[in-house]
């Protein structure tokens, strides 16, 4: 069919395809050593628990408000569930016009960006960065300003006064980062909060990973220290199910009614029926037996990972060590591309995500991102095996 009937918008016409998402499509071939895709693994996914829960609703006259249109804010039982989750954990004092459930957390980002970024808007990044995130401020036209982090993750000592001032906002993983896998230690964490408090900066809490703590040890988040200067974003994706997409935003009431202006305009509400299933499954508890099980498995393939690298790969290459999450970094020798390493290595049979596409500014190309959570050990062992050969 001819495109000549038609001509995209100008922020339409600027959007790329994610890299990532790009990347998927190569693991989907069974042969394939993928250690690509930030999926959670399947193995995880509570399917007879969920299978419950459906015919719970289906069976009584819940069926009826699962199945009809909702309200904009979300399920009033679940955001009552996560009032009282944060509140305990962080002692805080919320109530449920601080929250907001949205269609995966990546919607968060996108609502935030419709509502905080303007063109040249100054956005703070760590560095590097989650590409998600990256691509849906990026249609907004904001002025980036990266962040310098080291090995223990974003140091706020680099952050000026002057920046924080300047900035509508500052976007930050502090558990197991995507791509990095770092966490910020709790000294850092408070005094990013004193700062951003100092300097009337508001904080972008992304907490995806923060229940992927191998060690089941939670530091206190952000918005403990600063819950007036912080918006902070959950997901059930990684401890439910991805394909639910269910997410959710907690943040000062104002911000979160004006949000609710913006997703009323792009979806009317997120889908009522996965809210209630996945309220039946979590009401009474049950997290609190299958997280430990989803930390251990990622756990174990996590040192296993670990293990291989050390076996493998040559004393010229770095990477992390996470205590929890999906996701290892890896940098090469300077000389070394990674975009240019990954069409060699697809060609052996083996993926990964290039770093360069993780950086707001300034990208390096001697990185990448392992995912492992998703692939048997003998695979992994393969895997690493394959991809040390070609960078040695």
């Amino acid at each position: 069919m001819s495109s000549s009937i038609w001509q995209f918008s100008k922020r339409a016409a600027a959007l790329q395809s994610s890299a990532i998402r790009e990347i998927l499509k190569i693991t989907e071939l069974p042969h394939v050593i993928s250690f690509a895709g930030g999926l959670p693994s399947p193995n995880t996914f509570p399917v007879e628990k969920i299978k419950q829960a459906v015919d719970r609703i289906m069976e009584s006259d819940e069926a009826f408000s699962a199945l009809q249109y909702g309200p904009t804010e979300g399920y009033k039982p679940l955001r009552e569930w996560i009032v009282t989750l944060i509140n305990q954990r962080e002692k805080t004092q919320l109530n449920v016009d601080n929250i907001l459930i949205v269609t995966g957390s990546q919607q968060a980002l996108d609502l935030i960006g419709k509502a905080l970024i303007d063109k040249q808007t100054k956005v703070l990044v760590e560095t590097p960065t989650y590409l998600g995130g990256l691509q849906t401020f990026t249609q907004y036209e904001p002025e980036y300003v990266s962040i310098a982090s080291d090995d223990h993750g974003l140091n706020p000592d680099l952050l000026s006064d002057e920046e924080a001032k300047s900035a509508s906002f500052l976007y930050t993983i502090p558990n197991f980062q995507n791509p990095t896998g770092r966490r910020l230690p709790a000294e850092r964490r408070k005094k990013l909060a004193d700062k951003a408090v100092a300097n009337n900066l508001l904080m972008i809490e992304d907490d995806p990973y923060g229940e992927l703590d191998y060690q089941g040890h939670r530091l206190p988040s952000l918005i403990s220290y600063a819950p007036n200067n912080t918006v902070y974003l959950g997901s059930f994706s990684k401890i439910l199910a991805p394909g639910m997409r269910l997410g959710y935003v907690v943040g000062p009431a104002d911000f979160i009614s004006k949000l609710v202006q913006l997703k009323q305009a792009a979806d009317l509400h997120t889908p009522s029926y996965t809210q209630h299933i996945a309220y039946n499954v979590i009401k009474d508890g049950y997290l609190g037996e299958h997280i430990p099980k989803i930390r251990e498995l990622y756990k174990r393939r996590c040192q296993f990972m670990l293990e291989q690298l050390a076996k493998y790969m040559p004393n010229t290459v770095r990477w992390t060590k996470p205590e929890g999450g999906m996701f290892i970094w890896v940098e090469l020798p300077e000389h070394i591309n990674s975009t240019e390493l990954l069409t060699i290595a697809v060609n052996n049979n083996v993926a990964f995500v290039p770093g360069e596409t993780f950086f707001a500014t300034d990208p390096k190309t001697n990185c990448l991102r392992l995912a492992f959570v998703t692939v048997p050990e003998e695979r992994i062992e393969q895997g690493i095996k394959i991809l040390a050969g070609l960078i040695k």
